[in-house]
């Protein structure tokens, strides 16, 4: 038997007010680590990351009394967090007055640098590469290819037509063998 809680029941234990919290900790147990893993491949930075969880956290719990459930559960804490990570990179690059390249530069030293990242050359040089696409090709690869989504899911969270998200993946997919290549 499965230790997950289906959606509709922590929606159902949010509405009521003396189970509102229990709810909000089954919905954390349930998508924290991954809406974590969503950001992170974003950021990169661990700090980072778990600074923008707290941040989406707290706009779920807020937001969550509107949740219309026309979308499901996770596809709409995914577009709050796909939102978050966007404003970050946008706040980092203004901040700092550099091209977005200069920030996936600057994160691509701190990835081979951070305690936090235990994965082997080839995972290394795939996030290396991952750092060179534009903004929206990094995210529909990363939603297809580690969080395994529909593109019809992906089309919920972003608001993109299900072709136009074919061919940004088919793109990054290009770029991302390009690089590989020119690395060896």
């Amino acid at each position: 038997m499965s230790t997950q809680v289906e959606d509709t029941v922590i929606l159902e234990k949010f509405q009521d007010e003396k189970t509102r919290n229990e709810a909000f900790n089954l919905l954390l147990k349930k998508y924290q680590q991954k809406i974590y893993w969503h950001i992170r491949r974003m950021v990169v930075n661990h700090d980072d990351a778990d600074d923008l969880v707290q941040d989406v956290l707290v706009k779920v719990w807020k937001s969550l009394p509107s949740f219309r459930a026309d979308a499901q559960l996770y596809t709409w804490m995914y577009r709050i967090a796909t939102n978050e990570c966007i404003t970050f990179l946008n706040r980092k690059k203004l901040k700092n007055n550099v091209p977005l390249d200069d920030v996936s530069n600057e994160l691509a030293e701190s990835l081979a640098d951070s305690t936090y990242f235990d994965g082997d050359k080839a995972m290394l040089k795939l996030q290396k590469a991952l750092l060179t696409l534009p903004e929206k090709q990094k995210l529909v690869f990363n939603m297809k290819y580690y969080d395994e989504m529909k593109y019809e899911e992906m089309s919920e969270v972003l608001g993109t037509s299900v072709g136009a998200l074919k061919s940004s993946f088919h793109l990054a997919v290009k770029k991302i063998e390009a690089f590989l290549l020119a690395e060896d």
